[in-house]
């Protein structure tokens, strides 16, 4: 995907950051792109993918502590939100724990929800540079460092290389690649660019329903009335934040 990224780089002729700017992209992959994706990827193994989603969809949540810890002032409507989202984890976390909650499911929901809080770290080091920066060298800079941190976790953990892949793998990673990481990831630093790191960030809620609905329609996946509950009261308190921004 880096190389791709370069060619349209180089098409667009846009400078690259430098600076202080490098060093918040930088943060940004290591942490918003490259730790996301190996926490969610891994916690897949262990939890139906709708479950990562609608965990993964905290990192508003998390984007908004940050905020406000940093002395951004968050209305009465959005402190209602971020009590509603939180609560809603620990509905779903409490009501998985009252069914039986086996060691391996506990590992992917942490891992989802430490997932979640290192794409908000990324977010928060990278807003302050957003309107310097254009959106596709950005992602270039990202992924780069993105690939070189999944690389060395992929070498201490991830055992041996897979030497064979079926047609739908092999069409499963050209449209990761493609799709979502570069032009869903072009798109996502033109909205934080435009609507700021909170907003840009609670519009990931759209997400959760999405893939609910792939792994029921694609993986057969189903999930329990706890998982729903607690998804719907998060999701709530995520549109209460936006709606107060």
């Amino acid at each position: 995907m880096v190389p791709a990224l370069w060619l349209v780089w180089r098409l667009r002729r846009v400078a690259f950051p430098a600076g202080g700017d490098l060093w918040r992209l930088a943060v940004m992959g290591a942490l918003g792109m490259g730790g996301y994706l190996a926490c969610a990827w891994v916690a897949s193994a262990h939890v139906p993918s709708g479950l990562v989603a609608l965990l993964a969809a905290c990192s508003p949540l998390f984007v908004a502590l940050g905020e406000a810890w940093g002395g951004r002032r968050l209305p009465r409507l959005g402190w209602l939100g971020l009590f509603l989202g939180w609560l809603g984890v620990a509905t779903l976390g409490l009501l998985r724990s009252a069914d039986g909650l086996e060691a391996t499911e506990a590992w992917g929901i942490g891992l989802t929800l430490f997932g979640a809080f290192l794409q908000a770290a990324g977010v928060l080091a990278y807003a302050p540079a957003r309107a310097r920066m254009d959106p596709w060298a950005a992602n270039l800079g990202q992924t780069a460092v993105a690939t070189v941190v999944l690389v060395v976790l992929a070498t201490l953990f991830g055992g041996a290389l897979p030497v064979s892949a079926s047609p739908a793998v092999a069409w499963g990673m050209v449209y990761s690649c493609l799709v979502v990481g570069m032009a869903g990831y072009a798109l996502f630093f033109v909205v934080i660019g435009r609507f700021g790191a909170s907003n840009a960030a609670a519009l990931q809620l759209l997400a959760p329903p999405v893939a609910v609905l792939m792994g029921w329609a694609l993986l057969g996946e189903r999930l329990a009335w706890g998982d729903l509950l607690g998804g719907a009261i998060t999701l709530a308190g995520l549109l209460l934040m936006f709606r107060a921004r």
